[in-house]
């Protein structure tokens, strides 16, 4: 799996990308102000993937954006950070289909290696093909991600402004 992380500067701050990751499906740029109407347009493109990893420098906005799709999607479960439960689990239905659908909200940033991250239960919780995963500082532990997986970049632009790239990995 992926044991380099390759750091480009952009003209906004360090965007990581995976070495092996070229394709990108969606840029989004988008302010604190309209973010619901972009995590309807990034819900559209991803809601078929069950493993989303949110990469970002720390501010960056991503439990925020993650805490915005909770509330498109109808979650009405508490959404917020897990960064000392490591795992949040949200329950929402989906209006497509009528059916009662699960997200695992994972953050690693407080793990010190993959060991630890399997220790903790989240290669158990990566493995469950019927849950979304959305996973906060996947950096700590890149081999646990299951293909296929969505890496998802948010950089800051300024203090409301942020851009997001979402590649594919198969």
């Amino acid at each position: 799996m992926h044991k380099d992380i390759v750091y480009r500067k952009t003209s906004c701050n360090n965007v990581v990308i995976l070495p092996d990751m070229a394709d990108l499906i969606l840029n989004l740029s988008y302010s604190l102000e309209d973010i619901k109407t972009a995590a309807d347009k990034f819900w559209a493109i991803c809601k078929n993937y069950k493993v989303l990893a949110f990469s970002g420098e720390l501010g960056a906005g991503k439990t925020t954006f993650i805490h915005a799709l909770c509330e498109q999607l109808g979650v009405q479960d508490n959404v917020s950070s897990p960064t000392f439960a490591l795992v949040n689990e949200y329950h929402y239905t989906d209006a497509r289909q009528g059916t009662e659908e699960t997200i695992y909200h994972m953050d690693w940033y407080r793990l010190k290696s993959t060991e630890e991250a399997i220790n903790a239960g989240m290669e158990d919780n990566l493995a469950q093909g019927d849950v979304h995963c959305f996973v906060e500082w996947p950096e700590k532990a890149t081999e646990l991600l299951p293909t296929p997986y969505l890496w998802i970049s948010i950089n800051t632009k300024n203090e409301t402004g942020r851009e997001m790239r979402v590649y594919i990995h198969e």
